[in-house]
C-alpha cells in the first residue's frame, strides 16, 4: 500500500505546484500592471503571490520521494489554511470590480477580459487549498498507519500474550 499512497502523493504535489504556478501567473500579471495603484489592494495581491511561491517552493521539495514527505502533514494543512485565506481575499477583491457574482462564469462578447482571469486566480485558489487539504489527508493516513504497522508488518492490533511466531 505505500506505493499507492506515494502515488497519490506525487499526483497531489504536482497538482499543488500547477494550481499555485497560475495563481501566481495571473495575480503576478495584476502587480505587474496596476503597480501604481493603491496599496491595499496590493498587499492582497502581495500575500497571494507569497502564498503560491511558498507553495510551488515546499511542492517541488516534498515532491522528491522520500516518506519523511508524509510526515509534513501539519504543514500541508498550514498552507491550505493560507490558500483558502487567499481564496478569500480574491473573493473580497472581485466585489469591487463590476464582473458579477462570482459564481458566474459564461461572459458575452463584451465582458472584459479581466473579468475572466480573475476568476480563474479564484477558482485555482480554492481548489490548490482543496488539493492541500488532501495531501494533508494523505499524510495523516501514512502517518497513522506506518505508527500502527509492527516489526513484521502487520497492520492489525494483537492481543495482550500473544505471540507473533
Amino acid at each position: 500500500m505505500p506505493v499507492v499512497s506515494r502515488l497519490i502523493s506525487i499526483v497531489l504535489r504536482v497538482a499543488e505546484i500547477a494550481f499555485a504556478a497560475v495563481v501566481a501567473g495571473v495575480i503576478g500579471y495584476y502587480l505587474h500592471q496596476f503597480s501604481d495603484t493603491d496599496a491595499w489592494p496590493q498587499a492582497r495581491w502581495i500575500y497571494t503571490e507569497v502564498v503560491a511561491g511558498l507553495s510551488i517552493l515546499l511542492g517541488l521539495i516534498w515532491l522528491i520521494p522520500f516518506s519523511s514527505g508524509f510526515f509534513s502533514w501539519p504543514f500541508d494543512v498550514i498552507i491550505s489554511f493560507a490558500w483558502f485565506a487567499a481564496f478569500g481575499i480574491l473573493v473580497d477583491a472581485i466585489h469591487k470590480l463590476n464582473c458579477g457574482s462570482i459564481w458566474r462564469w459564461h461572459f458575452d462578447t463584451y465582458s472584459n477580459d479581466s473579468c475572466g482571469r480573475w476568476k480563474a486566480a479564484e477558482a485555482f485558489s480554492f481548489l490548490s487549498a482543496i488539493v492541500w487539504l488532501a495531501s494533508a489527508l494523505v499524510g495523516i493516513w501514512f502517518t497513522f498507519r506506518v505508527r500502527g504497522a509492527n516489526a513484521d508488518g502487520y497492520y492489525g492490533r494483537r492481543r495482550f500474550g500473544r505471540s507473533a511466531v
